[in-house]
């Protein structure tokens, strides 16, 4: 961990791959699925489970499912760069004009242009920020998607995307491509093709040769990307080693990322968390821009993305079972590599007596659960946890203490800051409410600034 981390201000995603190349594929594409568009999402393969799904089925012209969903609108995140960090020009809404659900099983993402000139579109993202394989499993994140239809001088600018971000740069806006960026499926300008991305490391340049990122493409055959459905997935497999990301087009796997492409740091860094999917259709921007540019005079609205369903499945490993009730004794060193979930954290080898890891990277809305914590009969009344930090000056925060849920109020805090270095630790007590019984525990990270400000080594409870 550096003591002044990078944050990027720009996020200028998406493969600039040579075009013929992706042509000279095309002959050998799986076929698309036949499958009619209005159908259910499918089940689980044999010896999967489903973690998330969505159909979109409902009544033509209404918004999509909120429990599972929600609109990112505007023309940034909230303190983020602008224009999403890509150049795009749109606004994104999330009127039914540009996001609805069509009646017949399908989302429609719509740029509309008005009589000004100006764009609009939409961008939805799931809720959900956890998806990711469990230890030595697997992860697959699929959709059936048909790029909007339409080619040529119309399509200069429309830029649709399936693609998943880093839980850790919910709320942070800065920390790209670090924590991660996986584009299952990307075209520009109505070509017939799709390009597969994974963002990672520092930028520009560095191990993942950012802006670009670690691409592969592929053109959809024998019907266009543009006349018909195809399905576009991912596979994250940590049964493997080397841990791979596997891209496929109507299931057959064209572009992989190894784990041993890049250094143990950077693939750490952007694989340690949950991932959150993202659906949207941006106007112009960088990767339209490889391509001739665009939206212009001869671009062509209305016409949407259709996407007939998204899906997750997992198998293998065994981290969707809890442990169990009081696996951890609250009164002896709890410690915090031996999370259960967590986000936005990265472990590394410390120096604190007695060694081991440590968690670093922690940042504002970072979190770690540890299930089944064992208070006893007699009520807890202090958190202790040993810390370290260093981070530069002016910066701080809180590390919190909360039952059961990350929405529910904590129950304890303290404030910390530079105790003379990332490695320089010390032991801070907090009083708590008093608690007693069995709980899951969170340690959440709250701070004013985007900056990382804390090393945790351990924590423990007392009366």
């Amino acid at each position: 961990m550096s003591a002044s981390p990078v944050r990027h201000d720009r996020r200028v995603p998406r493969a600039l791959l040579a075009l013929l190349s992706a042509l000279a594929v095309a002959g050998a594409a799986a076929t698309a699925v036949s499958r009619p568009a209005h159908a259910s999402a499918p089940g689980a393969p044999p010896g999967w489970t489903t973690v998330f799904t969505d159909d979109f089925n409902g009544p033509a012209g209404s918004g999509v499912d909120t429990a599972n969903w929600q609109y990112t609108t505007g023309t940034s995140y909230p303190g983020g760069p602008a224009n999403f960090g890509t150049g795009e020009v749109e606004t994104m809404t999330s009127s039914t004009s540009n996001v609805s659900l069509d009646g017949s099983g399908n989302l429609r993402i719509t740029p509309q242009r008005d009589g000004a000139g100006n764009w609009t579109s939409g961008r939805i993202e799931t809720r959900r920020t956890d998806l990711q394989p469990p230890a030595g499993g697997k992860l697959r994140v699929e959709a059936r998607i048909q790029m909007p239809d339409v080619t040529g001088a119309a399509a200069h600018g429309y830029w649709p995307a399936f693609w998943m971000l880093g839980a850790p740069y919910r709320g942070n806006w800065w920390n790209w491509p670090g924590i991660g960026e996986l584009d299952i499926m990307e075209n520009v300008q109505g070509i017939n093709n799709e390009w597969a991305t994974m963002h990672c490391g520092t930028s520009p340049g560095g191990p993942c040769n950012e802006t670009t990122g670690i691409g592969g493409q592929r053109a959809c055959s024998p019907t266009t990307c543009q006349a018909a459905f195809h399905t576009y997935a991912l596979e994250w497999d940590r049964s493997t080693s080397p841990e791979e990301m596997r891209f496929y087009l109507d299931g057959v796997n064209f572009h992989t990322v190894r784990a041993d492409q890049v250094d143990a740091t950077t693939w750490a860094n952007a694989t340690n968390h949950g991932y959150f999917i993202i659906l949207n259709v941006a106007m112009g921007g960088g990767f339209p821009a490889a391509y001739g540019g665009g939206p212009d005079s001869g671009t062509v609205p209305g016409h949407p993305m259709l996407v007939d369903y998204v899906a997750a499945w997992q198998t293998g490993g065994g981290g969707t079972t809890p442990p169990p009730s009081g696996s951890h004794d609250a009164y002896a060193p709890i410690q915090a590599e031996s999370y259960d979930q967590q986000s936005g954290l990265s472990t590394e080898t410390t120096t604190d007596s007695g060694a081991g890891q440590d968690i670093g990277s922690i940042a504002n809305g970072d979190w770690a659960l540890y299930k089944g914590v064992d208070f006893g009969s007699t009520a807890a009344t202090q958190f202790y946890a040993r810390v370290a930090s260093g981070a530069a000056d002016g910066v701080s925060g809180l590390v919190e203490v909360r039952l059961d849920s990350r929405s529910n109020a904590p129950i304890g805090s303290f404030a910390i800051a530079n105790t003379g270095g990332w490695q320089s630790w010390r032991t801070v007590p907090a009083n708590i409410a008093g608690v007693t019984g069995v709980h899951d525990v969170y340690l959440t990270f709250t701070s004013g600034q985007p900056a990382d400000f804390v090393n945790v080594n351990w924590f423990d409870f007392g009366h």
